[in-house]
This record gives C-alpha cells, structure tokens and sequence, in this order.
C-alpha cells in the first residue's frame, strides 16, 4: 500500500495565516454557493450529551463540498464553563478526506474556524437579508463567535454603533476591549437586553442560556431591521416570528422537528415555524434562487444552526494556504 501522509495545522500555524476578512467571508460564501447549486452534501449534525445539556455538549457536523473535492468532519465540544478552568467554551477538530477515496488528508484545529464561519455566516446572512444603510448593531453574547460577528458585520457595513452585553461583566468587559483595540472604534457596554437591542437595525443574539427564557422582546424589533438569533436555548419571545417578513436559515434539514436546541425550536416543534412557512435557505438567495432583502421596510431573521460545508470549505482554504506558505506538519498515516 502506498504511503499516505496527512497535513496537520494547528490553532499557532493558523494565526500565522492570518486570514484576511475578505479571505473567510470568500470561503464560507462559496460554501454557501455550492449549497444552493446543490453541489453539497450536508448530513444534520448529531450531538454527544457525556452527562446534562446544560453543562455542554458535543456537536458532530459532516458534509462534502464537491466543488472543492473534499469530505469533512468536524467534532466540537461547547461546555459553558470552561472559563473557570481558562479554556475557551469551544475547542474543535476538523478532520478533511477525498470524498472518492475517503484518505485522510488533514487534520485541523477548528477551534477559530467555528468562531470565524460563525461570524461569517451572521456576515453574510446580513449582507443579503438587512437593510444596507444599517446603522446600529447590537449584540448579545461575548463568547468566541461573537467577536467574529461583530468584527465581520463591521467590515460590511458602515456601522455608526456598536453595543454589546453578555451575562458575565468580566467576559462582557474583555470582548468590548478587544473589539476597541481591533476595530480601532467605540464600543458600547451595555447592562441589559434592551439598551442593546432596542431600535438596532441588526440584532444579533449569541447568549448561553441554561434553559430557554424570553430575553428578546418584540416589542423592541423596529420595522426594517434583521434579527440574528442563534443561542443554543432560545431567548426570544414566541411572538418574534409574527412580525417577520422573511424568515431564513441555513438548512432546513437541521431545524426541521424533532432536533434538538436551537433558537427556533419551540417554533418549529408547535409548526408555528415549518419549510412551508420560511422564505428558504440562504444557499439559495446566495444562488440566486431565491430573493434577498427587497425594501428598505422589510423585516427579517435568519437563524443559522452551524453548516459542516462552510467548516470544510474554511479549513480548505486554511489548508491551501498553509501548504502555499510552509506552515504546518505532515504526519505520517500509513
């Protein structure tokens, strides 16, 4: 049997790449182009409770992007108190293969690849669904994601404002500081729900909750404006889907009934949310297949679960760009 080597890129290598914003928003919207072409498979991710949901899980997400003639696995632990032990709450591997042979060919630390598609995906689901003269963004959330969130939304968009708030002041207070030192601009801290989200143009909603709770109010949602919730346990009130023109998301297969978590779930559960009722993925508007935004009035939400295509199609690229600049390990297989 001939040798077969495998490329191994960790989280060190990978911030020596230091992938532009352009670089990751590019990646992961040709994931999302291959989608809606159906050039993709995507299998619904699993998950891995060891013990209670509350104390985290993992998320096993699979899928091929045949554009890019690679297979993909990704395992990602997300246990919320990992802080106490100064770990971050997301630590993950991508695993990528010949989808025609199944050879291994890299093993990844997608740790900053599901923060970065993350943020890309709440990028770019704004980019086509929120108003473009958006103004002001508020965020829930300071956990790894969000950072890409805010730091991705920023580039696309000529925000004049920018408010966070998250549960914990200390955490809440360090996402503020990096963001002022990176995005070299104002940030404001917020310490409840409503001075962050009420009149935003772009609400997004990354919180950690431990059972799902009614944070974000309708009442808040102004005409016109994109709301982003993607919280594990939903934190919205029942009524949010209403008053929504569009409701998007990233695949159906992945929040049809009978999954569990998610922003949506009780929506989709009791059939208030179903495939007939959304406007469909955001694959397809990428595509060209379905409409994006059409009026400045138009109010809209796009919940996005998590698609093993954009994992793949980052690390892909991470991949590529690591063998073009002499980065990373080759470790011997067979």
């Amino acid at each position: 049997m001939q040798q077969i080597n495998i490329s191994y890129i960790n989280g060190v290598d990978i911030r020596k790449l230091a992938l532009s914003n352009d670089e990751i928003l590019g990646a992961v919207e040709s994931a999302l182009l291959a989608q809606g072409t159906g050039d993709t498979v995507i299998e619904p991710r699993v998950h891995l409770v060891p013990e209670t949901s509350d104390k985290g899980h993992f998320n096993v997400l699979r899928g091929v992007v045949k554009s890019l003639d690679v297979a993909g696995v990704k395992v990602v632990g997300d246990f919320v108190n990992n802080y106490k032990q100064d770990l971050p709450s997301e630590l993950a591997v991508l695993t990528l293969f010949c989808p025609e042979t199944g050879v291994p060919k890299a093993i990844i630390d997608a740790s900053s690849i599901t923060d970065m598609r993350t943020g890309a995906m709440t990028a770019l689901g704004a980019k086509y669904l929120a108003n473009k003269e958006s103004k002001i963004l508020g965020h829930i959330g300071a956990r790894g994601t969000a950072y890409w969130n805010v730091r991705l939304l920023n580039h696309l968009f000529d925000l004049s404002e920018i408010r966070v708030h998250s549960r914990r002041p200390e955490s809440q207070n360090a996402f503020a500081k990096k963001l002022r030192t990176d995005l070299n601009r104002d940030i404001i801290v917020t310490d409840n729900w409503k001075d962050c989200l009420d009149n935003a143009d772009i609400l997004v909603e990354a919180s950690r909750l431990p059972e799902p709770h009614p944070h974000l109010l309708t009442q808040w949602v102004k005409p016109g404006s994109l709301i982003v919730p993607y919280g594990t346990m939903s934190a919205v009130e029942f009524s949010l889907t209403d008053i929504m023109d569009k409701i998007v998301v990233d695949d159906w297969g992945q929040c049809a009934p009978g999954k569990p978590f998610g922003s949506l779930r009780r929506h989709v559960d009791e059939g208030k949310v179903s495939e007939e009722t959304i406007h469909g993925e955001l694959g397809q508007i990428v595509a060209g297949q379905k409409s994006g935004r059409e009026s400045a009035d138009e109010t809209n939400l796009f919940w996005h679960r998590g698609l093993s295509t954009t994992d793949i199609a980052l690390g892909h690229a991470i991949w590529k760009k690591a063998e073009a600049n002499g980065l990373g390990q080759s470790l011997r297989f067979t």
